[in-house]
Formats: C-alpha cells, structure tokens, sequence
C-alpha cells in the first residue's frame, strides 16, 4: 500500500510498504482523509515524540472498516468510521479516573504506532466509532482537533455569556472560536496577524477580529470589556502570545494554554499575583469523540470552513507539510490516499 514513511526531521516518503495485517481484537481501515496536524508538522521539521524509524504519520483520519479481526463484535466491513488516536497505559492514577490523555505513558497512532497517512491502518477495536450517514467523511477528519478544543473549554471556567478571547487562528484557534459560539459566548475576541485567517475567525464565531501587528490587541480587549475577559485562550504557543493572553483575561479571570510550546518563554507572575488570575492548561482529550461526533453530525458546531485544502497523499511533501510551513493562508490540509 502507498503510505508516508517518516525516518527523522525533514526526511519522510512517500512508498509503498505491506499493507498491516489484522489481529483478533483489531479493525482494518481503509482511509479516506486525514488531517496534517500541528504536531504532524512539528514532528516533521523536529523529531520528538516519535519512538521509531519508519513511523506512517497522521493521527487525524477516518475511513471505511473493510476487515474485523475474530474477536470484534461492534464493527462491521462497510462501515464508515474514524478513529481516536490516543490511549493510555489503564493502570496509573489518571487512567484510573479515565484521564488517559494525561497518562505518563500515553500512546498516539501516527507517533507511536502507524498512523493514518496511508491506504491502510490497523486500530484497536476501543479506539473506532461508527459515523451518523450525514456526516461527511470531510467533516470526519475534524473529529480529532475538534475534540481538542471541546476538552479545553470543558476543562476550563468558560460559563455560557462569558466574554472570552482566543490568541492565534489556526486550525485549533478557528475551531475554538466556533466551540466557544457554541457554547454561549456572548462576545469573541481572535487576535491573528494573517487576513486570510482572519476572515475565517468571522465565519467561525469571532465577533471581534484584531491584527497585533497593526494594533495593541490587549488594549482593545481590555476597553471593550471593561478590564478584560472571563477567560482567555492561546492557541498559538509563543512568547508574546502567551503573555498578552495573560493580560487580556479580567482580574480573577482565567488563562488557559491550549497550544504546544516548541521554546521555553519567560514569564513575569506579578501581573498574575496582584489580579489573582489563573493559569490553567488543556492537553488533547479524554471520553469526548462521541459528543463531538454529535455535535458535528447536527451543525451545532461548524467547522467546515477551517478546511482550506484537499491533497493526494502523492503531493504531501510539496504541497501539504512545506506548504503549511510557508503559506499561512493555508489551514487544515486533508490528505487522500486514493
């Protein structure tokens, strides 16, 4: 089968390899799309949570069950399907009060086993949900960054009619934006420096878009809320974000780190201290794909828009990860291997 074979940064093809054989507890997936995630691109330009040599990226995918193993019983070929990357090692204390996503030991298909960049993937059969027939297998591929966002505004003091501001409009950025219109945001600050991306955050849920490098977004934020917002999110991971996101967020108001760091950054707490502010931190996901898959099957969140591109799995390379890493008016890159 064709596939994307990582061997270390910036050294990934595009071969053909056997195609995964099943186990009895496994379900066989013929991929439709899969999404190249901010951390596909990060692993890409800088190996590190990949543990093997030709490793098939790609954790954001969905497909049809075209073979079940002896001892699957919830699946059938035919099925449309998209699968939860994640799991957890089932015996540490996070796992234990079903916090997987925190496990010391926690695994990803696409980091750790073969991904979803190819024909085929193997999964086990817990980490397979069946798709509603309205649900797109576009939309589909979404599932797994959505829930990335869901579980943030979940995990946070976000209470519906909250003020609210989202640093960066990337993939994760947009569809925070939308999950946070949602969820009854009643005002909806995106701070992005791109146009393109921009104009995206107003049809994903932005009342208020600003751009830092012509305006003090802090500034806005603050005079627009009368000192600042119940609850402020970065979604962007650098520097300057992070801090400005700190400010923007009201005196006993919360913070919340979304976004992968690749750089430490400094931080001064006195600004934190003298308003009581929270910093808090959300990280992927935990028992939630079904709620989203819900969620998205009925409109209430819309993320078609962050959709900017659809690639063949032959074209990866030139014109999905390096594309991304120049072109910022690209967002989420669905990649067919048909």
């Amino acid at each position: 089968m064709k596939s994307l074979v990582y061997y270390d940064s910036k050294n990934a093809k595009v071969e053909e390899i056997t195609t995964p054989e099943l186990t009895s507890d496994t379900v066989k997936v013929k991929v439709e799309y899969a999404g190249i995630c901010g951390t596909d691109l990060h692993e890409y330009m800088h190996r590190t949570f990949i543990t093997e040599d030709k490793m098939i990226l790609g954790h954001e995918f969905t497909g049809e069950v075209v073979e079940v193993g002896a001892n699957v019983t919830r699946f059938k070929s035919g099925d449309r399907v998209v699968v939860e990357p994640i799991w957890g090692c089932g015996e540490c204390a996070s796992c234990k009060k079903g916090n997987y996503n925190t496990c010391p030991d926690m695994k990803s298909y696409g980091l750790h086993e073969n991904g979803g960049f190819a024909e085929y993937v193997v999964v086990k059969e817990e980490n397979v949900y069946v798709l509603p027939d309205n649900l797109s297998y576009e939309l589909a591929a979404l599932v797994e960054p959505t829930a990335v966002v869901l579980h943030a505004v979940r995990n946070s003091e976000f209470r519906v009619g909250d003020k609210v501001a989202v640093y960066g409009a990337g993939p994760i950025g947009l569809l925070l934006s939308e999950t946070l219109r949602a969820a009854g945001a009643s005002k909806i600050f995106v701070v992005e420096v791109n146009e393109k991306r921009r104009e995206l955050a107003k049809q994903m849920g932005a009342d208020v878009v600003v751009d830092p490098s012509k305006e003090d977004a802090v500034k806005i934020i603050q005079e627009m809320t009368n000192g600042g917002v119940d609850v402020s999110y970065d979604a962007a991971g650098i520097e300057v974000t992070f801090n400005n996101a700190l400010e923007s967020a009201k005196p006993n108001g919360e913070f919340m780190v979304v976004s992968v760091f690749a750089e430490p950054i400094s931080y001064h707490p006195a600004s934190q201290l003298i308003s009581e502010k929270k910093i808090t931190a959300s990280l992927g996901y935990n028992n939630i794909f079904a709620e989203v898959i819900d969620l998205l099957s009925k409109g209430s969140i819309k993320a078609d828009p962050v959709i900017t591109n659809k690639i063949s799995i032959d074209d990866i390379i030139e014109e999905g990860f390096e594309k991304l890493l120049v072109d910022k008016n690209e967002c989420k890159i669905l990649v067919s291997p048909k």
